[in-house]
């Protein structure tokens, strides 16, 4: 067990920590990430696995999918469990959508974030002064937002100009970031198709080009979320109300309050997470497909950590990016070459790690992806569609396994109580 100097509630360590790698070792691996990528693009021929069009379709994909996860992480670590994410998501479009066609893409951000935050605070009322299951509250928040924002949609856009029953009037965009002269250079070194070096000028060239304000936003959520978390007092008070809530109180924290604290700032983030769908679209009926819940898997996938959950994030969003952008299916058809190889990763690490049933698992699913691979020349179209959410979960469902949510998630606390 470890204390804090500043608060002396206990953290559970884990007795075997794994290295932490530094980050020499870090671009090492995203090198020879890079490497492979360019390998199976050379061999299937399929351009538009790392083309720079495709890197901006998925950086645009995997925006909503980190927000929504960092939105369960805020919640998570106090000890509240959110899975009504997806309900917060859905009045942040309606929020975002009302507000932006009459007010600007600002203004709809703004409103997004408060209907979101208003989602969190009902969460965070049902949940942590009333008493009531964590996850009947998050179900349903999930019921009772689709049809309220469908209610409202259909008394506020059905004669506007552009709108409708089931839709908002058009919303303008937020500023976008463009290099210009970088963007240029990048494009023609990718157009060279050389190995690795096109390939990395490729990616460099999609984070830098059309870049949505919101995406730098939310980068930089991220980076701040794991620093108050991890390096501030505010943060560690706010854990420890996720472990050891009674020990907490007992060094005179106020549970309740940093539990409130977190819950809304999940809302909100959700709200930012929808408003990201609308803004230079329009609010649409089941605009969300799901990503709250993709969001949850991503975290979890990241161990309740930014970086990690950023990680699953811009999984999925690779694998729904390159799918929205290639038309083809080319792209998707030498997915299967990549997901075989991950999974032979997943498959020594898991192994090495004692979970050798796990390692066979993922051994022989890579093998039938290799066989499909090379028994086939066209994926059907239904299974390019489902293809993001399955190789998502799929190697998140095999590669977690070491995982330690926060000690007390879930829990109903009560003062005094124990």
């Amino acid at each position: 067990m470890s204390v804090d100097s500043d608060l002396a509630v206990p953290l559970p360590t884990s007795p075997r920590r794994a290295r932490n790698l530094t980050p020499v070792m870090w671009l090492g691996i995203v090198a020879i990430g890079i490497a492979v990528v360019s390998l199976v693009r050379i061999w299937t021929g399929a351009n538009n696995l790392d083309s720079s069009g495709a890197i901006q379709a998925a950086i645009t994909a995997a925006t909503p999918i980190a927000l929504a996860g960092l939105s369960g992480l805020w919640s998570e670590r106090a000890g509240v469990v959110n899975i009504g994410i997806e309900g917060m998501m859905i009045l942040g479009t309606f929020g975002a959508g009302y507000a932006g066609y009459q007010w600007g893409a600002w203004a709809g951000v703004a409103f997004g974030v408060f209907c979101g935050l208003l989602g969190g605070m009902l969460h965070a009322l049902v949940t942590v002064t009333v008493g009531v299951d964590h996850i009947i509250s998050g179900v349903a928040i999930n019921i009772l937002a689709p049809g309220l924002a469908l209610y409202l949609s259909r008394l506020l856009f059905t004669d506007a100009p552009g709108g409708g029953q089931r839709q908002s009037p058009p919303v303008p965009d937020v500023g976008r970031i463009t290099l210009p002269w970088l963007s240029d250079w990048l494009g023609e070194i990718e157009d060279k198709g050389w190995f690795f070096v096109s390939d990395l000028a490729g990616i460099l060239r999609g984070m830098c080009t059309n870049l949505s304000l919101l995406t730098v936003l939310a980068v930089v959520l991220i980076i701040a979320t794991g620093f108050v978390l991890w390096r501030t007092r505010l943060g560690l008070r706010l854990r420890s109300c996720g472990e050891a809530p009674y020990a907490a109180e007992s060094l005179g924290v106020n549970v309740y309050w940093y539990k409130y604290v977190a819950v809304m700032m999940s809302g909100a983030l959700a709200g930012l997470a929808g408003s990201f769908l609308v803004v230079g679209l329009k609010f649409q009926d089941g605009q969300t497909g799901g990503r709250g819940y993709i969001g949850l898997a991503a975290m979890i996938f990241g161990n309740w950590r930014p970086g990690g959950m950023a990680l699953g994030a811009s999984l999925f969003g690779y694998t729904d990016g390159v799918q929205q952008y290639d038309a083809s299916g080319s792209a998707m058809r030498a997915f299967l070459v990549l997901v075989a190889i991950a999974l032979l990763v997943v498959a020594v690490l898991q192994y090495r790690g004692g979970h050798r049933i796990v390692a066979g698992v993922a051994v022989v699913i890579a093998a039938l992806c290799l066989w499909w691979f090379a028994a086939t020349d066209e994926l059907p179209q239904q299974l390019v569609k489902a293809a993001p959410y399955a190789i998502t979960l799929l190697v998140m469902a095999l590669a977690s396994q070491n995982l330690r949510m926060p000690k007390a998630d879930g829990l109903i606390y009560r003062k005094g109580g124990h």
